[in-house]
């Protein structure tokens, strides 16, 4: 897309990110309102704080989708190891679904490692986002089943690599 603007979550974009995470995440089942988890994708001060927030934005300043970069022993990390770099919580609204923004976000974060030095990208997906791991696999994550789990009975998490090169 030429007109998406990737760029640093402000504290002013907190609201739209945390209610587009939900957003996304409700659209395919993944939380529902009773859900604990739907509080943790809506807190997204708590992210802003604690990792970094990338914004994908149109030319108007609606933000669009958004992914939470991490790193190794922070309070968001779930799988990454010392030299890598972790996502979570890529959200992409429906109306810009199929548009690229989740890959433009998903290349931001490769770029982010690249130049932080990192070995690899690292994530953790549940077994269920089946669009989300074509994604991954098309740019090419690959699968680390070693590090797969489970936070909770009922909930199996697949974990990808995509390593960079120098």
């Amino acid at each position: 897309m030429a007109d998406l603007i990737i760029r640093p979550a402000t504290e002013a974009d907190l609201p739209a990110v945390g209610s587009v995470t939900v957003e996304a995440y409700r659209a395919e089942g993944f939380v529902s309102d009773h859900d604990d988890y739907a509080s943790t994708l809506a807190d997204a001060a708590s992210r802003f704080r604690d990792a970094e927030l990338l914004v994908a934005q149109d030319e108007s300043g609606t933000v669009l989708g958004s992914v939470t970069v991490v790193r190794p022993g922070t309070p968001y990390a779930e799988v990454s190891r010392p030299g890598e770099l972790e996502f979570r919580m890529l959200a992409v609204t429906a109306a810009a679904r199929g548009r690229g923004v989740g890959e433009t976000l998903v290349r931001a974060v490769i770029d982010k490692a690249r130049e932080a030095g990192a070995t690899h990208v690292v994530l953790s997906s549940s077994e269920k986002m089946l669009a989300a791991h074509r994604l991954y696999e098309r740019l090419g994550f690959t699968r680390l089943p070693e590090r797969d789990w489970s936070p909770l009975p009922g909930v199996d998490l697949r974990a990808y690599a995509y390593g960079i090169s120098l």
